[in-house]
């Protein structure tokens, strides 16, 4: 799902094309895009964007007529621009939206239809959707701490759940515990003030680092240097979707915790005293088997020759 840097860098690319441009059409291939009911879409025709947002993990188009439109991508949405000059591609997108200049579609991978698209007449309704998180770069540290330990979650609850912070999911997450040296089920109220504080900074540290090099690359991409690599796997990430590969500090391999659709990755000697978090599936099988330690893993690994 793209995250803070991911909608930051579709933005970017956005206002550089659509800010102060007319929407001329829209169409939508599938009903269940939409989300709401009022106002039609046919109120944004013939309307100016006067202004591009983030809110948490959503896209938001300001028009002229303070009406708003927002758009989640959630996992597997992701957003195309075509000049007006530009051979339209073959792929039916779900939304297409036709500026003076070129077309905006959506289109989502897999079968699964989760991204949507909200509709508001007025900027209060549309800030209705924000579930309240702190936006990272606004704040102090001492904020930080205040909205972190207000509930009792683990590091890797509290830095995605949009409620208390604004933007981070799964990847970021990982990145940020790894560079902070801190477990993923370690608890909030739990805390040292020194493990706070490097919390924070690694949460600005990698929010920064990985905005401007996705910045970066996109300046450097052929054709119309519009993100065509959205993704949360990213080849640099140090642990995130590295599971079995060796940690870029220590050497030790990545390890993982799978739930449902979701799997944390981490460094065991960096981040948990080289201890085995229990993963759900596996450990419950295993029982007793189950290795609680590097040295215990890297025992129950054969040797290939």
């Amino acid at each position: 799902m793209p995250e803070l840097p991911d909608i930051e860098l579709y933005l970017e690319a956005l206002r550089t094309r659509v800010n102060n441009t007319e929407l001329v059409g829209t169409k939508i291939s599938n009903p269940f895009l939409l989300r709401t009911v009022t106002p039609g879409i046919e109120e944004f025709t013939d309307c100016k964007v006067t202004s591009l947002r983030r809110i948490g993990k959503r896209i938001a188009f300001g028009f002229q007529n303070d009406h708003w439109l927002v758009i989640h991508l959630m996992i597997a949405g992701r957003l195309h621009w075509i000049d007006k000059n530009k051979k339209l591609p073959a792929r039916k997108p779900l939304l297409s939206l036709e500026f003076t200049n070129g077309y905006l579609q959506l289109t989502e991978a897999g079968s699964k239809r989760r991204a949507s698209l909200h509709l508001f007449t007025t900027e209060a309704d549309m800030l209705s959707i924000d579930r309240g998180g702190l936006e990272i770069f606004k704040i102090s540290q001492s904020q930080f701490k205040q909205r972190l330990t207000i509930r009792n979650h683990t590091l890797k609850r509290a830095l995605t759940d949009q409620s208390l912070f604004s933007g981070i999911g799964n990847a970021y997450s990982d990145e940020i515990l790894h560079h902070a040296r801190l477990s993923p089920i370690l608890q909030t109220q739990k805390m040292s003030e020194s493990q706070i504080t490097r919390l924070y900074k690694s949460c600005v540290t990698v929010l920064e680092h990985w905005t401007k090099i996705l910045l970066a690359e996109m300046a450097t991409e052929t054709g119309n240097n519009f993100p065509k690599k959205v993704t949360a796997f990213k080849e640099q990430m140090a642990v995130h979707g590295k599971y079995g590969k060796s940690c870029p500090v220590c050497e030790t391999k990545v390890q993982r915790i799978r739930y449902a659709s979701n799997e944390t990755n981490y460094c065991p000697r960096c981040q948990t005293d080289g201890k085995l978090l229990a993963d759900r599936s596996l450990s419950r099988l295993l029982k007793k088997d189950w290795p609680k330690t590097i040295e215990a893993l890297e025992e129950s690994t054969p040797v290939v020759n």
